[in-house]
């Protein structure tokens, strides 16, 4: 088994996902929480004073802009309407050619994000995507919660739930990210690439060799 490994932030789209899908979400399914967008400010701030950490924003922003409970229908509508707008006016093209291209060349592609799966698995299937590595939320039943589930999918977390996904190391293993938080993941792939590559990351991938690509 080869694989490639894909983050989606910047990687695969040309923004970061988070803020844009919970203002989408509240826009199109809930428009009254709008009005708590002011109320965001505070775990940003906590997580800026490290009294929060990013699954703890996570989760505060999610009850915020969506509520404590939501029916899966409302977050399956959502999701597909998301996919369709902020998908097609952010992913890069030239991502999707690398995926195909690894795709063709025997390499089964992985999205692997910090983003919540509820929305990202409507993202991949637009890229013809099926595995996924994500921050999970607890359902209860048929209704969403903005509980995580583990761990943040982030920094070694994501490196983690990586090695939990896989019965086997594979044969090899390409993994591509814009961001020097993917580190732990970059050093254990075999075929690091450094994609749109923050201004860290592509120090990093200087000093090693890795490839540079600039998608966006």
């Amino acid at each position: 088994m080869k694989i490639a490994i894909y983050d989606m932030d910047k990687t695969v789209t040309r923004r970061a996902s988070w803020t844009h899908w919970l203002f989408f979400f509240a826009r199109t399914e809930a428009p009254a929480r709008l009005l708590l967008a002011p109320l965001m400010l505070v775990p940003l701030m906590g997580f800026a004073l490290g009294l929060t950490d990013r699954k703890g924003l996570k989760e505060a922003t999610q009850w915020l802009m969506m509520g404590a409970r939501v029916p899966r229908a409302t977050v399956e509508r959502a999701a597909a309407g998301f996919a369709e707008s902020f998908g097609a006016s952010n992913e890069l093209a030239g991502a999707l050619a690398s995926i195909a291209a690894d795709r063709a060349a025997g390499l089964e592609p992985l999205l692997a994000t910090a983003s919540c799966r509820y929305f990202v698995e409507a993202l991949a299937a637009r890229w013809g995507i099926e595995r996924i590595v994500a921050t999970e939320n607890a359902w209860e039943g048929d209704v969403l919660t903005p509980r995580i589930r583990g761990e943040n999918c982030y920094e070694i977390g994501k490196l983690r739930m990586i090695l939990a996904s896989l019965s086997e190391r594979p044969g090899h293993v390409k993994f591509v990210s814009d961001d020097v938080s993917d580190l732990p993941v970059l050093m254990w792939a075999d075929e690091p690439v450094a994609a749109n590559p923050s201004a860290p990351l592509r120090q990093v991938a200087g000093w090693r060799g890795w490839p540079v690509c600039d998608w966006a």
